[in-house]
Parts: C-alpha cells; structure tokens; sequence
C-alpha cells in the first residue's frame, strides 16, 4: 500500500459526539462503498461478510492459473469510482487503472451476421449496412433518451422518495418523455430492423430487467454508455474491490470474513440494537447497514413483528428479477479476432425472454454475455491461452429444474453453441470449466429465489415504490444495494451506497439516531 498523508481516519477524534457504531452486512460493491463513506466520515464500521471474500457477486475466482471475474465486468459512468476513493481523501489513480473498452460490445445475430457497437458515429455506418433507413431513426432515438437519462440518472437515481409525492412530482416529466413505453417499445418506434431493436433493448438485462416490461426510463442505460463510455478495471473488477477493502482498512475500518449475519437485534421500541453471526458472535450497533439481499433481511434477519411495511408477505408477492448461468472457462488457445465484450443472440427475443421472466422454463435455446478479459489483459491466464466467461439469463428458481442435474447438459449445450458460432476449436482447447446456477445464487448469495439483480426493475418497484434506502420500519436500519433505490448494476448499486450514508448523515445531524 503508498503511505499517505492525512489519513481520513484520524477524523473520529474531531468527531466523536457524532460518531456512530455501524455494521454493515455484506461486502459487496455497495456495503463496501458505504463503508468506506462513513468510516471516512468519523464513524467506527465494522463490515461482516458471509463468504470468505469480498466483492459479493463481484468476486473472483482463479484456477490453474486463469482468473476470473464472478460478476460485472463494466464499469459506467467512471467518476462514480473515483468518488468512493475521494470520500476517503485517496485517489482511485493510486491504487486501480480504469480502460475504456471500444467496441463496447460485438453484437453476434443468429442470421450470421453482427455489429460492432461503439461510439455514436460509428454506430450510424454500422446501422447502415442493416438498414438504411434506421441511420436516421438511431438520431432520433438518441436525441430522444438524452432528457430520460437527465431526468433517470441524475434527477430519479439521486433522489431519495420520502413520500408518494415526491416521486409523483416527476411524473408529468415521464410522460412528457414517454416513460410509459417499455424499452423495448420505445427503441421500436425509432428502429425497423429487428436486429437492431434486440441491439438496442437488451440493456435493461444486465440490471435484471425484462426489455418488453422495464419501463422506458431504462433506455438511459444507453444514453450512459453514450456519454461516459463502457470502461474496465485493468486486472479485473476484482482488483476494485481489493483497492476499496485497502482505502477502508488503511482508514481504520474492520473487516471480519467468514461472519455470516444470522439475526438483527431490534428493541421494543423499534430501534436497532446490534446483530449476531453464525459463530456465536454478537456485534452491539447503533446503526445497522444491509448489503446482503433485501427480501433475506427483512424476512430472514428481523422478527416480523418489528416491520410492518417490510412483511413476509410484500416480499413472497414482489416481481425478482432473472437468474444467470454462469460458465467460466479457460481455454489453450488465442482468439485474437474477438472483442472483450460480446453479446450471443439467439433464434429468439421475446419468446425466450417470455420464458425467462414469464413462463419460467428453460428452453434450449438461450442468448449470452460473453466476457473475454484476456483480450485487454492477457495475463489472467497462462500464456497462449484465454479466460472467458459467458453469462446466459434464466429463469430463476420458480422454474422447476432441478440445478444439479441440468447444469451439466445445459453447460455442455452453451460451450457447444459457441464453438459453433463464435469460437471455433474452443471443445478441443477446453482447460478448465466451472459453472456457477440459480441455486448456487441462493445458496452462496442468499439470494431469494437465486435472482441475481433482487427485485425487477418495474415501475411499481422503482423509486418510492422501491424498498427504502431508510427503513420505514425499524430506526437505526439503511439498505444499500440492488434491492434497494435506486436499483441494480455497479452505478446505482455505488449511488445507493451515497444516498444511504447521506441520510444516516442528516439523521445523525437531526439528532434522529
């Protein structure tokens, strides 16, 4: 670690009629980030996390010398990074190196054709060769979701809901600029081309979100990558997190492994009185952070008597998002044509996502994220060879499959598709293969159901209507994370980790705990 000076953490002394005992549950990006805020802001945080490493789904997983990332591979809009690092008075240039990834991603059809997706302009030459007509109708759109993203990204993923009404007040905005079409629907009224409109709608999955449900205020997902571009952490997104558990301790912040959280002492008053893990242990609190799954928290963590707008029941009733199959996979050979990031599709686009988020089957066909860091940083495998990973959304687990049995054939079927359609030669090359399922996800995760992006980005579940960063129901009590405001994904997970350490600021200042 590079010595430095002015430690933030020496603030506890100036501080300390306002300092606070503070766990946090889970070392994901978002408990890391708000960890990292208030310790930096006087406070004395300790983070307890289940697993025996931080990062959450975030996590890293090596093998005979490949090295893989567990979960997001990219990282949007940067300067959200470099907060988290300046909260702690460090910046994030002395510990971790960001790269912008162009084309953000090759988009293969199952026509045999594909796309490479880049910057703006040349995007409109790669539309061209589909079709002609939709040069124009890509400006439109994209002059379309600028407003939704000014208004979504840093208005809504900003603002806290305190009330219905303050989530009302932005209503007339959104119909203004037609937030009421879903993703989908939206990128359709401007693109003909059906390969552009699976190209232009898919985002809305990497926060768990179904393109033909999500409302149109997701298409900002777009309107970011546009402005701030796609970028990738040189060495993995595994080495933020290590740089952000360096910024936390160096600080003076506690970190306990293997410390799985399995009660949430609250007083009869409501009010948060400390939490007990696996091991026997038990950590006194004034105030209690979650980062582990909101629908586990509350359901799981907390006497039912203590949360009344927190039920079992608005859990067991609420919308989750999809589940992901994991495959990562080494392979003995270079393959020097691909980009980093690729997405797969397959023969079909709503009816497969219908089954995903609807009918909860797994067919056999499937679309994929495929991951190649190796492309950028060649050494996170052996020389010669490549690490990748592809990322297939399926159904969570109100599918009825039994994981242990389908996971082999379903991961055979994947790896054969792609050496098939995009990586040739990959089952004769084949090193080493895991594969991580939805069971898995609620096993090592605690994810209710196995869903890996926690509640459906819908309207009825965003914003107000979203579990609050503050609980409503027990005084002491934040979330962060995806389950919370403003939703999934490394941007608002981090954003959530700002709104919630602001408020247990006000509350603090406001003598409310």
């Amino acid at each position: 670690m590079i010595p430095r000076k002015g430690d933030p953490g020496t603030m506890n002394s100036s501080n300390s009629g306002n300092s606070r005992e503070i766990v946090i549950i889970g070392g994901g990006i978002g408990g890391l980030s708000a960890s990292i805020r208030l310790q930096a802001a006087g406070h004395n945080v300790t983070l307890l996390e289940k697993r025996n490493q931080l990062g959450g789904r975030a996590g890293v997983l090596t093998k005979n010398g490949y090295t893989f990332d567990t979960g997001p591979t990219i990282l949007t809009p940067p300067y959200l990074v470099d907060e988290v690092f300046e909260a702690a008075g460090r910046k994030r240039q002395d510990y971790i190196d960001l790269v912008q990834i162009s084309p953000k991603y090759r988009l293969y059809f199952n026509d045999g054709t594909h796309m490479d997706y880049a910057g703006y302009e040349h995007n409109l030459e790669e539309i061209k060769r589909f079709n002609e007509e939709d040069v124009e109708g890509y400006k439109k759109f994209i002059k379309q979701i600028k407003p939704i993203y000014e208004l979504g990204f840093e208005k809504f993923g900003s603002t806290t809901f305190p009330s219905l009404w303050s989530m009302a007040k932005m209503g007339p905005a959104g119909i203004r600029y037609k937030a009421y079409k879903s993703v989908y629907g939206m990128v359709s009224s401007y693109l003909k081309d059906e390969r552009m409109r699976m190209g232009l709608s898919f985002n809305p999955l990497f926060i768990g979100g179904n393109p033909f449900t999500a409302t149109a205020i997701y298409c900002l997902i777009t309107y970011i990558e546009e402005k701030h571009g796609v970028w990738w952490v040189k060495g993995g997104t595994h080495r933020m997190i290590e740089a952000m558990a360096d910024v936390f301790t160096e600080i003076g912040g506690n970190i306990k492994l293997n410390s799985e959280v399995t009660h949430v002492s609250v007083t009869g008053d409501k009010e948060i009185e400390g939490v007990e893990t696996g091991d026997g242990n038990y950590y006194p609190a004034d105030i209690v952070i979650s980062n582990a799954d909101v629908a586990r928290t509350y359901m799981d963590l907390i006497d039912e008597k203590y949360r009344k707008k927190n039920s079992d029941k608005r859990y067991k009733k609420a919308k989750y998002s999809m589940s992901l199959f994991m495959v990562y996979f080494g392979v003995k050979k270079k393959y020097p044509d691909m980009e980093q990031h690729s997405i797969v599709f397959g023969p079909r686009y709503k009816g497969l996502i219908n089954d995903i988020f609807k009918n909860h089957e797994v067919p056999d066909d499937f679309s994929t994220y495929l991951h190649i860091p190796t492309r950028n940083n060649p050494e996170l495998a052996p020389e010669g060879c490549e690490a990748m990973y592809a990322c297939t959304p399926v159904s969570h687990l109100e599918a009825d499959v039994d994981w242990e049995e389908k996971k082999e054939p379903f991961k055979d079927h994947i790896l054969a598709t792609l050496d098939e359609r995009v990586l040739p030669g990959l089952l004769d090359n084949l090193d080493v293969v895991e594969v991580f399922t939805p069971a898995d996800f609620k096993a090592e995760l605690n994810a209710y159901k196995g869903s890996a992006f926690s509640l459906q980005p819908l309207l009825l579940q965003s914003g107000y209507f979203r579990p609050h960063n503050r609980s409503r129901d027990i005084k002491g009590l934040y979330l962060v994370g995806a389950g919370t405001h403003p939703g999934a994904g490394v941007p608002s997970v981090m954003m959530s980790a700002d709104i919630t350490s602001s408020l247990i600021q006000e509350d603090i200042a406001e003598g409310k705990i």
